[in-house]
């Protein structure tokens, strides 16, 4: 399959290419030729397949014929090999947990995915390839877990200081090897912004081989549709309507269910529930898109006043903010909201939410009230509780248990590099490497 820039849609590229370079010289962002479609029979008997074997069905829609068969089954099997179960909150509500890999948040479907299928473009190239990328939590985490020892490949995680959890900042500084951190003073914004500007820099290309583990790398993007299909699987109810609600930030989780949408997937809407960084639902409201700086949240993971991925949002409805509208409704919350969502559910369900969670499940709630009666919701899950532990004990009064994944962590020491938030310093970080 052919890709192509947002900003130059008659231009198109390799698969290998839109992979491995990541971000389009014209700093658009890659989409592919066609969004092929399932076939009805596939989402007929869907119950018979596996969350691996969607996984294969999927990506192989993208990938072939420039990878073999064989090897998509190969990445699908190894990058999709934990559950992402769907529960049931009460009637009608249901979570849909993507914190079952190893690093306990929905990011490591896409990292190891997208790992594995690097690893396997970059065979026999005689020059590491090096992969920036800017987090403001989870995907720092899944994506040094994903590449870690890959020969080839080094990473480089920037992430804004003291703005993730303190565990979440053991994940992807505790590492070593061919994961190096940088801690920057200033916010995501200011990480991403830096990370595009290193990829527009020709006089550092030509040093290296640069790509993104952002879900601006639509090798990120494509698996996380995965689990919205794997998510159909496990309901019940094929009949009556449902939705997604998504804990939004960078929107690439949404794109992705944007994706599944037309490749078949009969979802009726998508939720996009964000906190105080509220510029999609704004544009939905407004029809004006005004991105703003970032402001602090404790659903740090989704504190994103720019988001790169509604630049695919936009293009897929044509510019046009009814044709969105057609599919996604927004709501904003802010943290007094998230911490009473929180109580709310742990007094009424036993049941934790991360505070991006607990976003989700506010838009649900918010969105059903208008919505038909036999309207299911399913709220996406993103991260174990306990990444967020210090907001979990300090919301709920209790002391949830730590995973061993994340326990072991506690004790090790991090290691990152200070710097500021200007390009500049970045640039002259990695030249003199």
């Amino acid at each position: 399959m052919r890709f192509y820039s947002t900003n130059s849609p008659s231009t198109f590229t390799s698969l290998g290419e839109a992979i491995m370079k990541s971000l389009p010289e014209d700093n658009g962002l890659f989409m592919p030729e066609t969004i092929p479609a399932l076939s009805p029979e596939f989402f007929k008997n869907i119950e018979r397949s596996t969350f691996s074997e969607i996984a294969f069905e999927v990506a192989k829609q993208y990938l072939s014929p420039d990878l073999s068969l064989e090897d998509i089954r190969k990445i699908t099997d190894d990058a999709i090999n934990f559950p992402v179960p769907l529960v049931e909150l009460e009637e009608g509500t249901f979570m849909l947990e993507l914190f079952h890999g190893p690093t306990l948040a929905f990011k490591d479907v896409g990292a190891r995915f997208m790992s594995r299928t690097m690893a396997l473009l970059n065979k026999n190239q005689s020059k590491k390839l090096t992969i920036l990328v800017a987090t403001s939590g989870d995907t720092g985490s899944a994506v040094a877990n994903g590449f870690y020892k890959v020969d080839g490949i080094e990473v480089i995680i920037l992430y804004p200081s003291g703005k993730v959890s303190p565990l979440q900042e053991k994940q992807l500084t505790t590492l070593g090897e061919n994961i190096t951190a940088l801690e920057i003073n200033g916010t995501f914004d200011d990480c991403q912004r830096m990370v595009k500007q290193a990829f527009l820099d020709t006089t550092l290309r030509e040093k290296y081989r640069l790509s993104s583990a952002n879900s601006i790398n639509i090798a990120r993007l494509i698996p996380q549709s995965f689990y919205y299909i794997d998510a159909y699987r496990q309901l019940k109810d094929k009949t009556s309507p449902f939705y997604f609600s998504i804990p939004s930030g960078n929107f690439g989780n949404l794109t992705a269910g944007l994706l599944a949408k037309r490749m078949g997937l009969p979802v009726s809407g998508f939720i996009a529930s964000t906190n105080v960084n509220n510029s999609v639902p704004r544009y939905l409201t407004s029809g004006e898109y005004q991105p703003t700086n970032t402001i602090a949240t404790i659903s740090n993971a989704m504190d994103v006043g720019a988001p790169s991925n509604f630049a695919r949002m936009n293009h897929l409805y044509h510019e046009s903010v009814n044709e969105m509208r057609n599919d996604i409704t927004g709501y904003f919350f802010d943290d007094d909201a998230t911490r009473a969502e929180m109580v709310n559910t742990y007094s009424h369900n036993r049941y934790i939410l991360d505070p991006h969670g607990a976003v989700g499940l506010l838009g649900w709630k918010e969105f059903k009230k208008s919505a038909p009666s036999n309207s299911q919701g399913i709220v996406l899950e993103t991260a174990h509780p306990t990444k967020f532990i210090d907001v979990v004990k300090e919301t709920l009064g209790i002391e949830p248990e730590i995973p061993k994944a994340l326990a072991d962590l506690i004790n090790l020491e991090k290691k990152s590099i200070v710097m500021g938030p200007d390009y500049e310093g970045l640039k002259a970080f990695l030249m003199s490497r």
